[in-house]
């Protein structure tokens, strides 16, 4: 058999991707990114919070087989990894990936487990992107739940990103507001996270989120009180950086 043809640089096939569906419907976008051969091989990645079962649905009715991303930072709430549980069996997903850090790291960066207490980036690299960044080696584009209204940091995103490692993130929702979220719910009786209905409209790992006051930004509650809004490794113009990302950075945030 004739081997396959190398993929383009990221920044080529991201530029072409957004290109071609620019104009498309979040649900077009995602079909198209299961079959493109200038995506390649794709993963969704899911925190399970807040929002993320909207996209699980679309991706359900596509293919249900996807590898599916969770990451288990071990901080997170009894409430997302029972919630975890319980949408994988409601849409019937087969290929959940739960992925966790790295014990002999967490043993020498983090035996007491208060690293976010006095760096958090670091504990954002130890917990999430160092084994998200392992589990996805084996793939060249992943699927999030990012969105353009989720704050400044995400205000310009596309569809389509290349990232510098050479592989390309997928944003089918980045164009909905919180209204669509909303309704899509309600459309497709979608079951929400229970931390929801207390006051979390944004929930990563339980140390870092606290409930959000009526008129507060949904984001408010990650991070309070620290000069963060993302999960400590950002992209800017294409480079991995460290610390606060500006308004018109691509974060490598999931959800």
């Amino acid at each position: 058999m004739p081997l396959e043809a190398p993929l383009a640089p990221a920044t080529e096939r991201a530029a072409y991707l957004n290109g071609r569906y620019r104009h498309h419907a979040a649900t077009t976008v995602l079909e198209h990114a299961l079959s493109d051969a200038q995506v390649g091989r794709v993963a969704m990645v899911s925190s399970f919070g807040a929002e993320s079962v909207v996209l699980l649905h679309l991706v359900s009715i596509i293919d249900r087989t996807l590898p599916v991303l969770f990451l288990d930072t071990q901080m997170l709430f009894p409430e997302t990894m029972a919630y975890q549980a319980e949408v994988a069996e409601r849409l019937g997903l087969t290929e959940i990936r739960i992925i966790r850090p790295d014990p002999v790291a967490v043993l020498a960066r983090d035996v007491d487990n208060i690293l976010h207490q006095v760096d958090p980036d670091g504990c954002c690299a130890l917990r999430k992107t160092e084994p998200l960044e392992r589990a996805l080696k084996t793939f060249d584009a992943w699927i999030t739940g990012r969105k353009r209204y989720q704050g400044q940091t995400r205000a310009a995103l596309d569809f389509f990103e290349a990232e510098e490692n050479g592989r390309i993130k997928i944003n089918p929702l980045a164009h909905w507001d919180r209204q669509d979220i909303q309704d899509y719910m309600l459309e497709n009786k979608l079951p929400r996270h229970p931390l929801v209905s207390r006051g979390y409209p944004s929930i990563g790992c339980a140390p870092c989120t606290t409930p959000v006051k009526e008129g507060e930004d949904p984001r408010a509650g990650r991070w309070r009180g620290r000069d963060k809004e993302e999960c400590g490794i950002h992209f800017i113009n294409g480079r991995l950086v460290r610390g606060r990302a500006s308004d018109s950075t691509t974060t490598g945030d999931a959800a």
